[in-house]
């Protein structure tokens, strides 16, 4: 967990600025599956567009030796450098990589340049979710679907994407809870499968209370329940699964599949459909107790069985994958889409 929280997704560095040059000082963890070391990029945003990206592969290198190990190895910290910037005030956002442990040691801009904060006047989405909405595979960080989706709807992100932790955790719904939100949703479901982590007795029980806790503090904000996307292995199969890592080419990956047998012992186990059958009738139900602030998305709606190509590991969406979800996720919940609905808009 202490990983996974420490790698950012959706996260930046947000000033007003008349820099031209920008230096950011960082000490990166890369975690090394195969032959080659997947490079962490920074994505250069001025005034809402993309104008630079830059990757480092240097850094503490974490090889995985089997599912559960991995050799750590020093190394050393990088500078992401950014240039030729335009001499006038800009917002200036510096989105973090989404798969790396990142440390920031420093920030420099010039000599003399004006430096102010942001006062962020945009809506404001909290979207929580597991590695599928980390996106530790998109092929930068504003290319997370998440990213995309935001910068579709004109709304700015706080992402709690947690690669193999979304799973109802009280202190995440009160954080929800917490935060300054116009919009909320909640793409759960994978990792409880995962990891068997709440059965068929216990996940209604905890979607309730998570729901129940978030609306303590956000009683008539929009908030969109999200079922899993499509996952060849889980549709029909009960959980927990497993993850076996393969040589594909010459090279390590990571592989999920289901765990076959032992049926008598997972009688209580969900399958994805099953769980979505349970989240759609949950959202019926508090809807039809007066909650019409809430709705719910089907998540083969953003990924189906026709998009199979795009899930390499069986688990995750590569890059296009996610593009395509961020896009689909846009039409369906911003402009005058359902989180529009739900505020009676």
């Amino acid at each position: 967990m202490q990983r996974v929280i420490a790698t950012p997704s959706g996260i930046r560095i947000e000033f007003l600025s008349d820099t031209t040059e920008i230096s950011l000082d960082v000490h990166l963890s890369l975690i090394q599956a195969g032959a080659s070391v997947p490079a962490a990029t920074i994505d250069l945003v001025v005034d809402g567009e993309c104008v630079q990206s830059q990757a480092h592969a240097e850094g503490d290198l974490m090889r995985v030796i089997g599912v559960n190990e991995m050799q750590r190895t020093p190394g050393p910290a990088v500078c992401y450098q950014f240039s030729e910037l335009e001499n006038k005030l800009k917002h200036i956002a510096l989105w973090l990589p989404v798969n790396a442990v990142v440390e920031v040691r420093g920030l420099a801009i010039d000599d003399g340049a004006r430096l102010d904060p942001v006062i962020d006047e945009m809506p404001k989405w909290v979207h929580y979710g597991s590695s599928i909405s980390q996106c530790s595979e998109a092929a930068s960080p504003t290319q997370t679907w998440p990213a995309i989706a935001a910068r579709a709807g004109g709304v700015s992100l706080t992402s709690l994407g947690f690669g193999g932790q979304c799973h109802l955790d009280q202190f995440v719904a009160q954080t929800i809870r917490d935060l300054p939100a116009d919009y909320i949703s909640l793409k759960v479901g994978i990792n409880i499968v995962n990891q068997n982590s709440l059965g068929r007795r216990a996940f209604a029980s905890a979607l309730h209370g998570f729901l129940d806790t978030i609306r303590a503090g956000h009683a008539q904000t929009p908030i969109i329940l999200i079922s899993p996307i499509f996952c060849p292995f889980s549709e029909n199969t009960p959980g927990p699964t497993t993850a076996s890592v393969i040589l594909i080419g010459g090279q390590k990956r990571l592989v999920f599949g289901a765990i076959e047998g032992h049926q008598a012992v997972r009688q209580n186990a969900l399958t994805i459909t099953q769980m979505r059958k349970i989240m759609s009738e949950i959202v019926a139900a508090r809807r039809a107790q007066g909650d019409d602030a809430l709705g719910y998305v089907d998540g083969l709606t953003l990924f189906s069985e026709d998009d199979q190509s795009e899930l390499p590991d069986n688990l995750h969406p590569n890059a296009a994958g996610y593009v395509r979800i961020g896009e689909r996720y846009a039409d369906i919940a911003f402009g005058g889409g359902l989180f529009s609905r739900l505020r009676g808009v």
